[in-house]
Parts: C-alpha cells; sequence; structure tokens
C-alpha cells in the first residue's frame, strides 16, 4: 500500500468489485451522442467529467498526459526490469499482459519480500487494475504493455493525468458502441454505473452511511 499511495493509486485500490447493471447500461448508451459527448434526457444533457473521475475513482487528474509506445525493442527486458519476470512468448505477445499472470506477481508475495519485489508487485498491481478496472478493453483478459514503462519510478507516477485517460477511453468506447454492429463495450464501467447512481439517486436505494471515497465504494 505505500507503493500504491505513492503512486496515487492507494484510494483507487481500495474499491471493490460490484455488480454491473446491464440494463441501466444499455439504456446510458442508447442515450449517447458522439457528435456531443454527453447524453441526452428528457430533462438536458449530461456527462461524466474529471470531477466525476476524481471523485469516483479517486484518481489524479492534473498533470501529464498518459501516452505509451506501441512497440518495444525488448519487451522482456522492460518485464524483467520493472516486474521482475517475464511471461512466455505465447502467454502475451509482448503486446498485452494476462490478468492471470499479473495476479500471480502481486499474490504470491512472502513476509520476507525486499524492497525491490515489493515494487515489482506494486507495478503488477497496477497494471491489473489499469486493463481490469480502469481502461479494460472489450475481451477484458489483458492489459497493453505501454503503460508498464510509465510505471518505472513510483514516485512519479501519481504526476501523470490517469483520470484524464480513463475518461478518454470511456467516451471512445461509448462512441464506439454506438454503432449497432459492435456488441462488447471496454471503458471503466463500473465508474460509468456509479456515476449514473449517485448522480441520479433516484435510480439507485436510499442509502443512510456516512460518507465514502472513493465514492464507488458507496
Amino acid at each position: 500500500m505505500p507503493y500504491l499511495e505513492q503512486a496515487g493509486f492507494g484510494s483507487t485500490a481500495l474499491i471493490r468489485t460490484s455488480d454491473l447493471r446491464y440494463d441501466l447500461l444499455s439504456t446510458l448508451v442508447e442515450r449517447w451522442h458522439p457528435e456531443t459527448h454527453t447524453f441526452h434526457f428528457p430533462c438536458g444533457e449530461c456527462t461524466v467529467t474529471l470531477e466525476d473521475v476524481a471523485m469516483q475513482l479517486g484518481l489524479p487528474i492534473d498533470g501529464s498526459p498518459v501516452t505509451g509506445v506501441s512497440s518495444f525493442t525488448d519487451p522482456a527486458a522492460l518485464c524483467y526490469q520493472l516486474l521482475g519476470d517475464s511471461p512466455e512468448d505465447d502467454e502475451s505477445n509482448f503486446m498485452g499482459l494476462k490478468f492471470t499472470w499479473l495476479k500471480a506477481k502481486f499474490g504470491q508475495l512472502s513476509a520476507t519480500a525486499t524492497e525491490g519485489e515489493l515494487m515489482c508487485a506494486a507495478r503488477a498491481y497496477i497494471m491489473h487494475i489499469l486493463g481490469g478496472v480502469l481502461m479494460p478493453d472489450a475481451n477484458n483478459n489483458k492489459v497493453h504493455l505501454m503503460y508498464l514503462s510509465l510505471l518505472a519510478d513510483l514516485s512519479s507516477v501519481s504526476s501523470y493525468s490517469w483520470g484524464s485517460a480513463v475518461l478518454a477511453v470511456l467516451y471512445r468506447e461509448l462512441c464506439r458502441v454506438t454503432n449497432p454492429d459492435v456488441v462488447d463495450m471496454g471503458g471503466c464501467l463500473t465508474l460509468l454505473q456509479s456515476w449514473a447512481l449517485y448522480r441520479m439517486p433516484f435510480l439507485a436505494l436510499v442509502s443512510h452511511q456516512l460518507y465514502v471515497y472513493p465514492l464507488v465504494n458507496r
């Protein structure tokens, strides 16, 4: 947790899994207009904003843009350097790291793990969050290797606007899925559902619990 906090993912790491209401999500998709990046409702237009991302997910929304490279001269060396291991070629093709492989990297730490092993585990956990919760693709089984190079220095990871990247991916997926030929949707559906239930409370059961942060846990 100290390394996740340092990287700006401490609050995001606290997010618990929740069941998605696909009827609600499908209704939101039907109301999405790609031209304006807004949902059109009888009462007007609204959309998910950076403020919503920060409050719902606890991600930084200021800083440098999240950009990555699409190819690497030596991806195996990058994995060994930052994750302490490298998957088999047939497991990743060095383009996407499987969630099962990443989970093994942060799920098998011993009580005597060194500082280097803890840092590698923190990077693997962040990669797992990025590909599984924050910016999943439609297949939702791998995370692109391009994010790993941004995690080299954990003290500088929080200087990137991860919230902006998450919102951009969600917008892109909402626009893509408006095509009738598209079946599966990627992006942070947890954010989309939580935003709808929070901004339109008549959709959710009345809750009297205290303020919870990040709000997606409420």
